[in-house]
């Protein structure tokens, strides 16, 4: 099994503790921020089951049917995690905003309390983990599902505070406003997790910095004279590079191919965790010329 896989195995296993720990004492204390937690952890299950299922189908080899692979489906899945993280979101601001309107108050604070704080441990090692796969392997969905566990972390230090507030001064409404901050601030992060899959998923081009820096290996070549139609995306794990590289008619294509050899190498550098497909056009005169006078 794969690491990447292992961590979604590992963030199941997590957010199902959370799940009956927070479903319990939320359902006994009325708090919205505790119950609004819980449901969040309900639905963590069902993404981290869903990103175990995606990372199993972009890791298949390409087929007749998919040439390319399935990598993109991490980015679908990225997306489906950030709509229901925003979902998520949504029903935590709308608990926050009745439970303001109709003075409800939290019982049993003090099991509230170390509820959430044992939840804060196990959601901060969890994101730990994540964060050093993701860092080995450079996979999205890993990535998501760090960011998703963050944003847990973050909302349940803010529904802690709320209840020490509560416990401390008796203000219920306390809970309801931080139940508001926490979906505003949940429903921020899934935007940009949305954003980031669909960014994907219309093949935008690699990041600016790699881009020059491609731009400039090529360019170091002396038997290169010019390059057109630098074309750059990523699916899944894998980074695409498409470009028309030109040299003199009297090269030989012994020579040509390895200069295109070295260039991949050297590009390969750039981001070694990484895997590369590189598709290198080795044109005796510039095409595009042509290709704009047609």
């Amino acid at each position: 099994m794969t690491l990447q896989k292992s961590a979604t195995i590992v963030a199941s296993i997590v957010a199902g503790i959370l799940v009956l720990i927070k479903l319990v004492v939320g359902i006994l204390s009325g708090s919205a921020a505790v119950l609004a937690s819980a449901i969040d952890s309900i639905l963590d299950i069902a993404v981290s089951m869903f990103n175990y299922f995606a990372i199993s189908k972009a890791e298949q080899a390409p087929t007749k049917k998919f040439n390319y692979g399935l990598g993109k489906i991490e980015a679908l899945a990225a997306v489906i995690e950030g709509t229901i993280i925003t979902i998520s979101g949504l029903f935590i601001f709308y608990k926050g905003v009745m439970n303001i309107i109709e003075h409800k108050e939290i019982e049993y604070l003090g099991s509230s309390i170390i509820v959430m704080i044992v939840s804060i441990i196990l959601t901060g090692g969890l994101v730990i983990f994540l964060n050093r796969v993701y860092e080995k392997t450079k996979n999205m969905v890993v990535k998501s599902d760090a960011l998703h566990y963050k944003t847990d972390l973050l909302s349940n230090s803010a529904v802690l505070l709320s209840l020490i507030i509560v416990y401390f001064t008796g203000w219920h409404w306390i809970d309801g406003i931080f139940g508001i901050a926490i979906a505003i601030y949940i429903i921020k992060e899934a935007y940009e997790l949305i954003k980031e899959g669909t960014l994907m998923l219309l093949d935008v081009a690699l990041d600016e910095e790699i881009v020059q820096k491609i731009k400039k290996i090529i360019e170091s070549q002396p038997e290169v004279t010019s390059y057109h139609y630098l074309k750059t995306r990523r699916s899944g794990d894998t980074n695409f590079v498409d470009v028309h590289v030109v040299f003199t008619p009297e090269i030989s294509l012994l020579e040509a191919h390895k200069v295109s050899d070295r260039i991949e190498e050297e590009i390969q550098k750039l981001d070694p965790k990484s895997k590369w497909h590189f598709t290198i056009h080795l044109d005796p005169y510039d095409d595009s010329i042509h290709q704009e006078e047609a």
